[in-house]
This record gives structure tokens, sequence and C-alpha cells, in this order.
């Protein structure tokens, strides 16, 4: 039997639940929220859903605590079993630790253990966030959205914390576009360059004015929006030949006065006289919930009073399933531990700011 959010928290540590699978994880879930819990599964291949409801009251309010169950896999060089918890000296080791069981374990312990509510508590969790998250919460909010029983509010437990335990939310997430140029020339011997057209030459004069570049001022809450240059590769690996075409591919991780476009009048303004192909896919795109919203002001209110700390507003880091909430417009913020070991061999987080996490969602839910 579980007593404590600790407890809970270890043993969703011990199931090996490696994207997109849950390890049985979600079976142990069920039987623990219990049959006071309307129990949802939203299953699509190999990837499970669950969504969790209990109305406590007739109100129309519907707060949601969401967030995934999938780790990326442990990857070599650990101390100890990545999915054996260790416990030493107030700290727990294992792959999850930070990203996110302790997001999850604190929100079903405080979500449980609530006694009232004004209105509806829903959990939403998830399978498939570290992998394409293409059939998990998105599909699950399209399923929402249809029965019409979409939540007023959102938090996500994400590790958000940067220094000390509570000195940052996260309100917004920057978005992520990928570019991807080809640029053509005349292949030849190196011997004879006059014979041919290089493209490493007609894109060395551009490099430097994409390259790292700040395609935007950023605001009051999103830094400025960088291009950033991944990958260059040209030839055939062999020194006498020229090659015939140059594959250049980018990343600009963007805020809300940065999109496509920018980006593809940048490329084409300097690419104009070249040979060249360009495209773009957007893996994600920008949100922001406005610093007002009541769910920011509760939540703030909520980490004053448990550790008597002023915290900070933030949209740095990848991409959350936040981005989908904010995409049903749903008014999303994210909170959790902090976040300095996330996919890293040894991944841990301390004790302290698990039971503390729990104390601060236990918080929220009393005065919300």
């Amino acid at each position: 039997m579980i007593t404590n959010d600790i407890e809970l928290f270890k043993k969703l540590l011990s199931f090996r639940s490696v994207t997109p699978y849950d390890d049985g994880l979600f079976d142990f879930v069920d039987e623990y929220m219990g049959d006071k819990w309307h129990i949802e599964k939203l299953d699509f291949g190999v990837v499970k859903n669950r969504v969790y409801t209990k109305k406590f009251s007739d109100k129309a309010l519907n707060l949601c605590f969401a967030g995934h169950i999938d780790v990326v896999p442990a990857g070599d060089g650990w101390s100890s079993d990545p999915f054996v918890p260790i416990e030493k000296d107030g700290t727990i080791t294992a792959r999850g630790t930070q990203d996110m069981k302790s997001g999850v374990a604190s929100m079903l312990y405080a979500c449980k253990h609530i006694a009232k509510f004004d209105g509806t508590i829903t959990i939403l969790l998830t399978s498939d966030e570290e992998g394409d998250a293409v059939d998990g919460t998105v599909r699950v909010l399209e399923y929402m959205k249809a029965k019409n029983i979409l939540p007023d509010f959102a938090v996500v437990a994400e590790p958000t914390c940067e220094n000390i335990f509570g000195d940052t939310i996260k309100i917004g997430r920057r978005g992520s576009i990928n570019g991807y140029l080809d640029v053509q020339g005349v292949q030849g011997h190196a011997a004879y360059p006059q014979k041919a057209v290089n493209p490493i030459d007609l894109i060395a004069p551009i490099l430097s004015q994409i390259s790292n570049k700040d395609l935007d001022n950023g605001d009051e809450f999103f830094a400025p929006s960088k291009l950033v240059i991944t990958d260059i590769r040209a030839g055939m690996e062999a020194t006498n030949v020229t090659p015939n075409n140059l594959k250049l591919m980018l990343n600009v991780r963007n805020s809300t006065k940065t999109d496509q476009k920018d980006v593809r009048n940048l490329i084409d303004g300097l690419c104009e006289n070249l040979n060249y192909k360009f495209h773009m896919t957007q893996g994600s795109y920008p949100f922001v919930t406005n610093k007002g919203s009541y769910i920011v002001k509760k939540l703030q209110k909520s980490i004053k009073h448990i550790l008597n700390i002023d915290t900070n507003y933030s949209t740095a880091g990848g991409t959350s399933d936040a981005r989908f909430f904010a995409s049903f417009d749903v008014d999303v913020v994210e909170f959790g531990v902090i976040n300095d070991k996330i996919h890293s061999v040894n991944e841990s987080t301390n004790i302290y700011e698990v039971s503390h996490l729990t104390k601060v969602f236990e918080e929220l839910l009393k005065e919300f």
C-alpha cells in the first residue's frame, strides 16, 4: 500500500516506461486512483493515454493536471540500475526522476487526497511525449473537445525550476522551425576549379549573415528568436573532387514575433543569385499564457505560501505538451522540480523538491 508521495514516486520510477510503452504503469495508476475516479482509456496503437476525472461539485470549473509517464532510454554509464530507484542522502536516482515522474507523483497524490474542490479535477497522462507526440496529449484533447469536456485551466508538471526549487514557472514555450537549404553547383576536378562551380564557395559569404543570427529582439517573456545552423555537408569525401551540391540544415526556436515567413524572406534574399531550394517544417508553434491569467496568479500564490519564493516567468527550453493545451485555447502553466539533469546519466532529484511540489499542488487545489 502506498502511504505517501515519495513511496508513490519510487513506485512510478520502477516501471521501464520508455517511449511509447508504459510497462504496466497505467494499470498500477488505475488501481491507485481507485473507483472514485472515472477512468477513460484512450489508446492509439502502442501509445496509451489515461484521463482520470472526479466531479466534486456542480460548478462548471474544470482544472486539469497533465504530464507524461514515458521516459527516454537510459543509456550507458549509470552507477546503478536506472529503473531501480536509489535513495541516498535525501536524493533519489533513477531515469525519469526529473522528467517527469516527480511531477506525475505529486499531481496524483495531491489530487487523490484532496477532500473537496469547487468543480471538477481532471488528470491527463500520456506515454507519448518524449517521442513523436502525435498519439498522446493532442489526441486526447481532440477527443475532449469533441465531447465538450475540455478543461478551463491546466498545469503541466514538467521540471521548470532553474537554481532554487520554486524560482521558475513557465507560461509559454518557443516554437521550433526546421529549415533545409540545398545549394546546387557543378562538380569538377579540384585541379581545375575554373571548370566547376563549388557550392561551398557560394555559401561561404552567406554563413556569417545567418549563423547564430537574432531574427527579432525578443520581449518580456521571450529571448530573441535565433537562427542556428545545425548541419552542413557536401562532397563525396574525396580530396580531388569539388562537390556538386551542398545541403545545410538550420533550426529557429522562435518567439511569437518571428514565423516561417520571416525565415523565408531572409534566406530568399541572401540566396537570390544562387541555384537553390529551401523548405521548412514547423515542429511546434510558440505560445504564451497571459501572466494575469487566473491559473498563473493562483499557482504563484500557492508557491509563495508553501515556499516563500517569488517565482520568475520563463518560456525557455524545448517543447512540452503544454503547447497542445494552448492550441485548444486552454490557459496553461508549467511547474515542477529543478531541471538540471533531465535525460542525463544518473538523473536524480531530491525528496524535498518532490514533497514540496506535492504541497504546492495541494495548496493550489485548496485555494482554487
